[in-house]
């Protein structure tokens, strides 16, 4: 499956800003929330917390007890335990990580002036990260209420495995940079 410009046309034609859907609020959170959390945490910090959201991903998909608690729950209290579950893990991760020689290791404890489009860059990827994560935990019912265009986007094999691997290959590439302008000063 890929992104086409028919595709993004169409999308742009549904959304209806007097009767929005959860395809808008996606799309507004998307945007909101990239500005805002980029503008206020800055870049350091936010690899420390996309760091976090990939170790609260890992354990809660993996927690054997959580597993064979689902097992007694509906469909819809099964998303509640793993949303739960991975919004705790996180929350506690972040103070954790935000403490720890995790942030001091980027050089400057978060609060170093970065270029505002790497920020940004920084802030897109987690914040889709975030949204394909929490999507995933909904029910197969659930998602169909989502148009294609964003099942698309954060639900499809190929889009879960972009936004896993967008934020890695980010910060390979743009972290090495700031490592070599220290050494340099």
């Amino acid at each position: 499956m890929s992104l086409s410009l028919s595709q993004l046309t169409d999308f742009a034609r549904t959304l209806n800003w007097t009767n929005p859907t959860w395809d808008l609020f996606i799309l507004v959170f998307f945007a909101v929330a990239t500005v805002l959390y980029g503008a206020s945490l800055g870049r350091d910090r936010i690899i420390v917390i996309m760091v976090g959201l990939y170790m609260a991903l890992a354990v809660v998909t993996n927690v054997p007890f959580v597993k064979a608690f689902n097992a007694t729950l509906t469909v819809n209290k099964n998303f509640i335990v793993h949303f739960t579950a991975f919004i705790g893990l996180f929350v506690v991760l972040f103070f954790l990580l935000s403490r720890s020689a995790l942030l001091r290791a980027f050089g400057t404890g978060g609060h170093a002036v970065s270029s505002w489009w790497q920020v940004m860059l920084f802030s897109f990827l987690q914040v889709g990260l975030l949204i394909s994560i929490v999507l995933s935990f909904l029910p197969m019912t659930a998602l169909q209420n989502f148009s294609p265009l964003t099942r698309l986007i954060f639900q499809s094999d190929t889009g879960r495995f972009v936004w896993i691997v967008a934020p890695i290959a980010a910060m390979v590439l743009f972290g090495g940079r700031r490592r070599a302008e220290r050494f340099e000063e």
